[in-house]
């Protein structure tokens, strides 16, 4: 990953070069940005933008919800052009109250029909696997279970790190709700806080503490063990999948969409556009370690294909229900 970052700092000098006359022309322009994606992850790719396009982009970052939940307190006088999702979910709690604009199809054709709004109102940008981080010192691939499900049973008690915070998990209960039901989906929430599972506020905490060894296991998201492993070589840490097919291996995204009251819409689709494009593709390949959207962007080393194993089948626009999944959180003790 540290050559890939070199070489895409080499292409922004390479198209500065290239670009001076679009970026007087664009000089003053200015995109606001909501992301709910934290600024180590996003922040480096608009800045990649704006040196491109010459478009100054303003970010305000906070929590998927908070950021969905202000746009929505704001209304019609909400100074977003971009919103930005950890996961689909919040983005459909947009569309679904009429916040987010139509895109069109030069945005929606870049990426696969599974991973976009089934009405055209958002869109992926990158994809991301839920998995277990297990540390290798205390616990091997043949000691795990076969599904996310069983890591409620006793012999889990206190050894499995969550986020319930994240919305990335909250997205993922979300999923487990639609596939399973709301009763199977509150059970395995209710088995997780009764068998004292760690909680924490995001997964790099869940993967450092896995690394720390303070317990064997956490649910997380794919990249995370490999932005770790960037940083840390020898950390005693991989990625296990479930079993084919099981609601704990669920694929989703990263997304964005153009909210409905923008003044500039064509200037946020352009965005969006360039986080499609085959830079902003390889940034989130190569950087960031998720999977890219569009043909032709190569994984980052040790990111295991989509194809190796088999995530459960979701339509990603029914997880907008995040206030239902927050309520849930909530009445059985995961959020306060």
């Amino acid at each position: 990953m540290r050559i890939n970052r070199l070489l895409l700092m080499l292409s922004v000098f390479v198209l500065l070069t290239l670009v001076a006359p679009v970026l007087a022309q664009n000089a003053g322009e200015t995109l606001v940005v909501y992301s709910g994606r934290s600024e180590g992850l996003i922040g480096p790719i608009l800045e990649q933008f704006t040196a491109e396009t010459g478009v100054n982009v303003e970010v305000r970052y906070g929590s998927t919800a908070e950021m969905a939940a202000t746009i929505l307190e704001e209304g019609d006088n909400s100074p977003a052009d971009v919103y930005i999702a950890q996961d689909a979910g919040a983005l459909g709690a947009l569309a679904s109250a009429g916040r987010l604009a139509p895109l069109p199809s030069d945005v929606l054709e870049r990426v696969p029909a599974q991973f976009q709004s089934n009405t055209g109102l958002w869109v992926g940008i990158s994809g991301r696997a839920r998995a277990l981080v297990y540390n290798t010192t205390l616990i091997t691939p043949e000691e795990l279970p076969a599904s996310i499900l069983d890591l409620t049973a006793p012999e889990w008690a206190g050894r499995v790190g969550w986020a319930p915070a994240n919305a990335s998990l909250q997205a993922h209960v979300t999923a487990m709700r639609v596939l399973l039901g709301d009763d199977a989906a509150r059970a395995w929430v209710q088995g997780m806080v009764d068998n004292g599972s760690p909680a924490f506020d995001n997964n790099d905490a869940v993967v450092q503490a896995v690394i720390d060894g303070e317990f064997p296991v956490g649910v997380v998201n794919h990249y995370y063990v490999f932005e770790f492993l960037e940083q840390l070589p020898d950390a005693p840490i991989s990625v296990y999948f479930f079993q084919d097919g099981d609601v704990g291996n669920l694929i989703n995204v990263a997304g964005a969409g153009v909210v409905s009251t923008s003044d500039q819409p064509g200037l946020a689709q352009r965005l969006i556009l360039f986080l499609l494009s085959h830079t902003g593709q390889e940034y989130f390949a190569s950087v960031t370690g998720e999977y890219p959207l569009i043909e032709g962007v190569p994984l980052a080393e040790g990111v295991q294909p989509l194809e190796s194993f088999v995530a459960p089948e979701v339509d990603l626009s029914s997880l907008s229900d995040l206030q239902g999944t927050l309520d849930l959180l909530r009445e059985t003790g995961a959020l306060p």
